[in-house]
């Protein structure tokens, strides 16, 4: 009698023997060859099901509407949570955010970032009243995440809807801006210049720049268009509500940055399940290198510490006026920066020219709210009257300044403190053509070139048509003297704090004084 034998692999059936280790064979090639990362989502395997079908053909359509950004269902985002921002001032808020497993640097970022535009609006409007903001997710795929916030912004003139778009990098920790969407500045201008032809009829096409404060949300439709869209009242009369622009795939395509594109296809991709394996490699937060919309006041081109370049800041106080705009075009015809030091009412009645200002390459500095001497005022005073205005500024254009002057030229040592806390260098003028006082075009132009020389501040105001007529002969002849018309951060280089500033001549040689006796320090003590 013969022994039962085991179950074997028996050799009269090769076949199924072939196709069972080849089966087993590729499960440990693909098991090995699979992708690792910090992302777990199920909805771009490279795997095949049963039928051999690959898995790209069986992804979800991303949703959303051909004039939208994409949106993500939350109930596919594994253990998506919701946070609501801590305020404990006198406005009334309500700002929710997301929560992501695994992703603290978001909820920071997110946490931090909302409490700024809370404090901005606040501080940027003497009659706000409340402030609400939800959130949707629009991408989450590639280990990529996109959040975009709707607030609704109620002040003494109503309620306006405004939207941001942040993209988080689950593997690097960094959260991104939508203007990172783009290569660089030179090509966010040329997306400028393709929105302002799809926008409709009703947008102020000439308020449209390419400035962060309007490019802060930013992303793709289903298709992969790019959707940017403004604020109520931004680029249109505020019942216009919502402006947007979709711009095709195909004429964007090259103007991304790689982080723009991966954005783009992990957009248009649906979603089935998402989850963050784990927290990020590297948590880092924010990016050295220059950002789109992001405008320096200094143009590296220019060297005003070299001895062949003739360097001169032209400022104008209290504006912007109603003739600010054609000095905006004399400066440009001849290449020409200055600073504005702005007064928070102007700003008010006409934020447009502000925002065209800051585009153009001038610098935008803070003059105060009320104009008032600030040496009367308490410290909290002082920083009241400064605040409103960088948030103004901030909100128009997403610069914050760095440089204040004091009305009158009047500060003290309570100014010094609170500008020195603030972040804001007080800057004075040694040429004054008092204007104000003497409205005769002829008369400030002379008194601004006499006294023009290397290094000169020149004190004008752009709310007076006599300065602004004397301006136009000012900027000839400096340009046919060789001058170099340069912002005031351009000419003084680093400032400091606090610190009050009358000029930037040049520091004399080392080895002794200048010709006319100029210890070459122009700050207080």
């Amino acid at each position: 009698m013969k022994k039962p034998s085991h179950p074997t692999m028996a050799p009269d059936r090769p076949l199924v023997t072939v196709v069972i280790a080849m089966v087993v064979l590729l499960g440990l090639v693909l098991l090995a060859t699979r992708p690792s990362g910090p992302m777990a989502h199920l909805d771009s395997e490279t795997t095949s099901d049963e039928s051999g079908e690959d898995a790209s053909a069986r992804e979800v359509p991303a949703t959303g509407d051909p004039d939208e950004l994409t949106v993500v269902d939350p109930d596919h985002v594994v253990g998506l949570d919701e946070a609501e921002l801590a305020y404990d001032g006198d406005l009334d808020v309500a700002v929710r955010y997301p929560v992501l497993p695994n992703a603290q640097p978001l909820t920071d970022f997110l946490d931090r970032t909302l409490a700024a535009s809370v404090d901005a609006f606040d501080a940027a409007n003497p009659g706000a009243e409340s402030y609400e903001a939800e959130w949707e997710l629009t991408a989450a795929n590639d280990d990529l995440v996109g959040v975009r916030v709707t607030s609704l912004e109620t002040d003494s003139e109503g309620t306006r809807e405004c939207h941001t778009t942040y993209w988080y990098d689950t593997a690097s920790g960094q959260t991104f801006e939508s203007t990172r969407l783009f290569g660089g500045q030179e090509e966010l201008a040329e997306v400028n210049g393709l929105v302002k032809e799809g926008v409709p009829d009703t947008a102020y096409t000439d308020t449209i720049h390419p400035v962060a404060a309007l490019y802060d949300s930013v992303g793709f439709n289903p298709d992969g268009d790019l959707v940017v869209e403004f604020d109520a009242g931004q680029v249109a009369a505020p019942d216009e509500g919502r402006v947007h622009a979709v711009v095709d795939r195909e004429e964007t395509g090259p103007l991304l940055s790689d982080l723009g594109a991966r954005v783009r296809d992990a957009s248009t991709v649906g979603v089935r399940e998402f989850a963050i394996a784990g927290p990020p490699e590297a948590a880092k937060d924010g990016q050295d290198d220059p950002k789109p919309g992001h405008l320096s006041p200094v143009d590296e081109e220019v060297d005003c510490s070299d001895p062949g370049t003739k360097c001169v800041a032209l400022t104008y106080d209290d504006g912007p006026g109603g003739g600010t705009p054609a000095l905006l075009d004399t400066l440009a015809e001849y290449d020409a920066r200055a600073t504005f030091f702005v007064t928070g009412g102007p700003v008010m009645a006409d934020p447009l020219t502000v925002r065209r200002a800051y585009a153009e390459g001038h610098e935008i500095a803070n003059h105060t709210l009320g104009h008032p001497d600030l040496t009367g005022l308490s410290e909290s005073g002082v920083r009241a009257e400064l605040a409103t205005v960088q948030a103004q500024i901030y909100r128009e254009t997403g610069y914050t300044p760095d440089l204040m002057r004091p009305p009158y030229g009047a500060t003290d040592e309570t100014v010094a403190s609170v500008t020195a806390d603030m972040g804001l260098a007080q800057i004075l003028w040694n040429i004054d053509t008092n204007d104000w006082k003497d409205r005769d075009a002829a008369v400030v132009k002379g008194r601004a070139l006499n006294g023009a020389s290397d290094g000169a501040i020149i004190l004008m105001h752009d709310i007076h048509p006599t300065s602004v007529a004397a301006s136009r002969g000012i900027i000839r002849e400096l340009d046919a003297r060789g001058y170099t018309m340069v912002t005031v951060s351009q000419l003084l280089g680093a400032t400091e704090p606090g610190e009050t500033y009358v000029d930037g001549v040049p520091a004399p040689p080392e080895d002794g004084p200048s010709p006319d006796g100029d210890d070459g320090h122009h700050g207080d003590e």
